[in-house]
């Protein structure tokens, strides 16, 4: 097999790479360990960055998230019992961010490249890059007790933070960076409708929590819970019951309880890979860096890595220019460290840091207080929720 671009990893990176690559002419393989039913199946983020919605229109998959998606010109911020209105919309200078799943946004590109004939991979195993720093790059893997071989011009390592691509960089070439909280996420999917149009943001003497939505019957709902607890931990009355309890009451009294579609716990951590480009090998997405999902980076950062990535390899195929190539790591990872520091920021000031006690909390309230009472703080945090430009 020969393609100019293989692509490693089906979720919304590869895809949305496969797709703009496809639009501009250049063939490309995507190759996925997991089978196209599990691939649609994953339940991640939910909120894109104005960035993104521009990608995916690139891509010719925009239609459905505008018009389907929830356009939320603020979010809300409880502590001390009451709620504050962060304007998004007005305070970034008109910007704004779409609530549209990002199983909804898989399915998309899913589609579309399917439509296109463009040529997929499930369930590859063993999946290896050989030659990553040569001319000739390849990956193989097994696929119904056959390993195969593809040859190329360049990989797009979009396959996740435990993805081959990754490990295939030589260890004295990779710096890593790494912060793990010690708390995660307990997620509630129900068919219920949302708490209210905006999200709301929760810090409490109980923990954080997070009430969002996928549609406008459909809410997604989070709670903090130590890091060493397990979903078995929970029955759904009783993730319902502490939600109530980290809300303030015009909150409670509209919150509408239901079956889980979906209950899981997600670790939360931080981390970043350098460089993401090794020889022909281009680190996209999680496969380079993890944000907490505090400020709903995680799916916008790698839709930014892919709009670089495109940019690159078209000029490199278009204009025979390796400037882009020569600096996609660079680009990348300015953005990247400054979702980075976001994240951490957010997440440090919405959590319960039981190390930090009485005086923590404090200084938390504190902070929040001058945020939402101080029109810079809150426009700082306006122009990184929504997404800062691509530089």
């Amino acid at each position: 097999m020969r393609t100019p671009i293989a692509i490693i990893g089906a979720g919304p990176a590869g895809l949305l790479l496969g797709q703009l690559l496809h639009t501009a002419g250049i063939d490309n393989v995507v190759i996925e360990r997991q089978t196209a039913e599990h691939v649609r199946s994953r339940i991640r983020a939910g909120v894109l960055e104005q960035t993104t919605l521009d990608l995916l229109d690139r891509a010719g998959v925009g239609r459905r998230a505008r018009e389907e998606g929830l356009p939320p010109d603020g979010i809300e911020l409880l502590f001390e019992g009451r709620r504050h209105r962060i304007d998004l919309h007005r305070l970034s200078g008109g910007k704004r961010v779409m609530v549209y799943g990002q199983t909804e946004v898989t399915h998309d590109l899913m589609e579309a490249r399917a439509a296109a004939g463009l040529t997929s991979v499930y369930g590859a195993q063993d999946v290896q890059l050989h030659d990553i720093d040569g001319p000739h790059p390849s990956v193989s893997f097994f696929q119904n007790g056959q390993r195969t071989t593809l040859q190329c011009d360049f990989i797009a390592g979009c396959d996740g933070y435990h993805g081959a691509s990754r490990r295939a960089v030589p260890a004295a070439a990779l710096r890593t960076y790494e912060k793990v909280y010690p708390f995660g996420w307990l997620g509630v999917l129900a068919d219920v409708p949302p708490v209210s149009d905006e999200l709301i943001y929760a810090h409490t003497p109980r923990g954080f929590a997070l009430c969002s939505m996928r549609s406008a019957t459909r809410s997604r709902y989070y709670l903090q819970v130590p890091a060493e607890q397990k979903v078995q931990d929970w029955t759904e009355a009783a993730f319902w019951d502490e939600l109530r309890l980290r809300l303030d009451p015009e909150a409670r009294e509209r919150l509408v309880s239901g079956p889980a579609l979906e209950m899981s716990i997600a670790p939360l951590r931080s981390f970043v890979a350098e460089p993401m480009r090794f020889g022909r090998l281009f680190l996209a997405g999680d496969a380079a860096h993890i944000v907490p999902p505090t400020g709903a980076k995680g799916l916008n950062l790698a839709a930014s890595d892919v709009g670089f990535l495109f940019d690159a390899l078209t000029d490199h195929y278009r204009e025979h220019s390796t400037a882009g190539i020569d600096h996609y790591s660079q680009r990348c990872l300015q953005r990247v460290w400054r979702a980075e520091r976001f994240s951490w920021w957010f997440t440090s000031l919405m959590h319960h840091f039981p190390e930090t006690g009485a005086f923590g909390q404090k200084l938390q309230e504190a902070e929040l207080g001058y945020l939402v009472g101080s029109e810079a703080a809150a426009a700082a945090l306006a122009e990184n929720y929504v997404g800062l430009p691509l530089a």
